[in-house]
């Protein structure tokens, strides 16, 4: 959903109030559509939730560092992040199959 630092900085980039504002309110609504069925996702795989912890733990270090003037290769970074998805996609089948026998 949106933070509402999101939300804040969004309305003060327009002149067009009531357009943000109809904006605002429809991706809200395009957003609870899905929210049912990830959140039942989200339950019946609880190792998600630490991946995407180790994403956004991999993201503000490298916006860390790269505000202290080092450069990171986004390249490393979205790798590093496929290959995990890769792998847990891979835990996720394991389990599937283990849980069926």
């Amino acid at each position: 959903m949106f933070s509402i630092d999101s939300i804040v900085t969004a309305v003060g980039m327009t002149e067009h109030i009531p357009i943000m504002f109809v904006a605002v309110i429809a991706a809200v609504a395009v957003m609870l559509f899905p929210a049912g069925p990830l959140s039942r996702f989200i339950e019946r795989n609880s190792t998600i939730v630490m991946l995407a912890l180790g994403f956004l733990l991999v993201i503000g270090m490298t916006l860390i560092a790269e505000g202290f003037g080092s450069h990171v290769p986004k390249g490393y970074i979205y790798a590093a992040m496929a290959f995990s998805g890769f792998v847990e996609r891979l835990n996720m089948l394991a389990r599937r199959k283990r849980k069926a026998r």
